[in-house]
């Protein structure tokens, strides 16, 4: 008997039966070629359907010239997508999942560099997008959007798509109309409940006009916690209204938006399964359409949970299968456990899509390459090899488990007793242990891959001229700067006072090496978790602790994954003193000089230990002696970078041996 009974379930929508109720979602992939869908995007929605996943929501298109948002939108208003999508659209129901796609104007929030045109919304309010302000539509250009969504659907039916997804969420065009706050208006499309509902009213009934009654069309809306926007009792009202028509077939609900966007897209500061609240009223008050819960739903556990409770027809497990695209398989086949597990930090997928580059995954590096790599799956060798991986961090880790998968003998040495390296110390940090998680996925995969581990172990170059293997792999990962220097003040070369002792790395103190006191100065200059959640960590324990950062605000780096705006507040609520723009001038034993460096202004800080966040440098000791062996050097063995270097390098070393890449 399946643990998944709910989760594996079939579902009718309208004409179509879904194999399971897992969806993957609409998101922005980023990945067009010209405003077109290519091979990169349909490898991309290809190896999820191969992976399993009932139905799949490709990426939103927008309706309209003004909603153009990102640089890999696919054009709008152009027939020339309607042939580009079928070569995508049938090989993904070939393999099993019904295929809608998303229909979305942004409104008010747009992206002029990108549209170059004016923001179309019902009021014109500022946009929470960029800096600008938006451009209230008259009757006429109400009308023409309303013929753009109608258009748009009918392109989408041409190309051979099951059905349609309105995108009403995240305060967008139709819930700006929706919204009292965002919709100012006087004539017939403000005011009352009635005319705010009159836009989106004439696009569901346009688009089931035009496109019949074999044509699913789901309806894609948000709750927020920002107070100006509809509480649930209200979003559920606008809902209801549409539901009554008969012509949607099923609700999908996210959370956050444009007002609060760190519960857009959750990351592991936020929490998990935060739309079952509002799901489960609407699921009360619908009579026809299902209702679908997204947006933290990470795990098939979660997804069962919210299923079996009934709160629930069907969950969208996005970054799940963005992580691990063949998670519904291997649910199907009773193998949950060798699931490779979303670690919720946004880092490659909306990290790279907020800079505007198509997505990929910190732990998954084939998202964005399946048409390059065969997807995230793995042929047998017809050489297989003996291979030696020295080092067991991230970047070791992968290319052990991969060269395995490829047929290959392989044997990883690890100095330490424990595999991960620093990414296992970031999994000690507050709500990381997602990352703890990952570490017992891959030594599940070794077991039963075969590979042999060897923990404690030290190899020097001596014990590699001894051992026979055909590749030798070394991903001997870095080590802290000893000099502590700091690459905004370079002109102070070695941290001054360093000789003063009770300096340490962010390493040291997650190993808990570090005898730190009651006060610690954290000097962050990646502006990334490394210094953030150390800094973190030692709040949690009580200590006081003071950041200190040459960037502009804490937590830089992170907000390309929008876990700075929860991290900074909940440092902020731990007391944490931030000292933005500044660098240590010098550490004195028991407290330290910093320097602003905007005006050059110094204060002396009292503390106990100082904790410097600074750029590591690679440990490689035996590559130079070894090299009649032509090892591999990968990770942060060939130069200090963040994690998602390290899986992509493991990756591709593991599959370029024996030629398979």
């Amino acid at each position: 008997m399946s643990t998944f009974p709910r989760l594996l379930e079939p579902l009718t929508l309208r004409h179509k039966v879904l194999r399971n109720r897992i969806t993957f979602g609409a998101h922005t992939a980023n990945m067009s070629a010209g405003g077109l869908p290519g091979e990169q995007f349909g490898a991309y929605l290809l190896e999820r359907a191969i992976g399993g996943a009932g139905m799949i929501v490709a990426e939103p298109v927008p309706v309209h010239r003004t909603g153009v948002l990102t640089r890999g939108n696919f054009v709008a208003e152009d027939d020339a997508v309607i042939p580009a999508f079928r070569k995508i659209v049938e090989p993904v129901q070939d393999a099993g999942a019904v295929v809608l796609q998303q229909l979305y104007h942004i409104g008010a929030h747009g992206d002029s560099d990108l549209s170059y045109q004016p923001h179309w919304g019902p009021s014109g309010l500022p946009s929470y997008h960029d800096s600008d302000g938006s451009h209230a539509m008259n009757e006429r250009e109400i009308e023409e959007m309303i013929a753009a969504f109608i258009a748009a659907a009918v392109r989408c039916q041409k190309a051979g798509f099951d059905g349609v997804e309105i995108w009403a969420a995240y305060h967008s065009l139709l819930e700006q109309f929706w919204t009292p706050w965002s919709n100012r208006r006087d004539d017939q499309w403000g005011g009352s409940l009635e005319n705010r509902t009159r836009m989106s009213m004439r696009i569901l009934e346009g688009i089931r006009r035009a496109c019949g009654e074999n044509f699913i069309v789901g309806l894609s809306v948000s709750h927020s916690e920002a107070p100006v926007l509809s509480t649930i009792e209200e979003l559920t009202e606008i809902v209801a209204l549409h539901d009554a028509t008969g012509h949607l077939d099923y609700v999908t609900c996210g959370s956050g938006g444009f007002l609060d966007y760190e519960n857009l897209m959750p990351t592991f500061a936020v929490g998990e399964k935060l739309t079952v609240s509002a799901t489960q009223v609407l699921k009360q008050e619908l009579k026809h359409a299902k209702v679908q819960s997204e947006s933290g739903i990470r795990t098939p556990e979660n997804a069962e949970t919210v299923l079996s409770s009934g709160e629930v027809d069907l969950v969208a497990i996005v970054r799940g299968q963005i992580a691990d695209p063949h998670l519904a398989r291997k649910v199907a086949e009773g193998r949950a456990e060798d699931i490779r597990g979303c670690i919720s930090c946004n880092q490659m997928c909306w990290g790279r899509r907020s800079r505007d580059y198509w997505i990929s995954c910190l732990i998954n590096p084939s998202v964005g390459r399946e048409h390059e790599w065969g997807g995230d799956r793995f042929a047998k060798t017809d050489t297989p090899k003996k291979v030696l991986v020295v080092g067991a961090g991230p970047a070791g880790l992968e290319a052990a488990r991969v060269a395995a998968e490829c047929g290959h003998t392989v044997e990883v040495h690890e100095a330490s007793s424990m595999i991960g390296g620093q990414f296992r110390l970031a999994g000690e940090q507050p709500r990381r242990a997602q990352i703890l998680d990952l570490m017992d996925w891959y030594e599940r995969q070794f077991e039963k891959l075969g590979v042999k581990l060897v923990l404690n172990s030290y190899l020097d170059a001596d014990d590699l001229t001894d051992i026979a293997f055909d590749e030798v792999i070394l991903a001997t990962g870095s080590l802290p700067d000893e000099d502590a220097a700091q690459r905004w003040v370079p002109q102070l070369g070695v941290l001054p006072g360093l000789k003063h002792g009770n300096v340490y790395a962010p390493e040291e103190v997650m190993r808990r090496e570090a005898r730190l006191g009651d006060s610690v100065i954290v000097y962050d200059e990646g502006g990334n978790m490394r210094g953030v959640g150390t800094a973190w960590h030692l709040a949690e324990m009580g200590k006081q602790v003071v950041l200190v950062t040459p960037d502009p605000l804490v937590g830089k780096e992170l907000a390309r994954t929008s876990a700075d705006i929860p991290i900074r507040a909940r440092l902020a609520r731990l007391g944490v003193a931030f000292h933005t723009e500044s660098a240590v001038a010098a550490w004195h034993g028991r407290g330290a000089t910093v320097r602003n460096l905007l005006d050059d202004t110094e204060q002396e800080i009292a503390a106990s230990a100082l904790v410097m966040a600074t750029t590591n440098r690679s440990f490689d000791p035996i590559s130079v002696e070894i090299s009649d062996l032509n090892p591999v050097l990968i990770g942060d063995a060939a130069a200090p970078r963040q994690a998602p270097y390290a899986f992509y390098e493991g990756r591709k070393a593991g599959l370029q041996i024996g030629g398979k890449l």
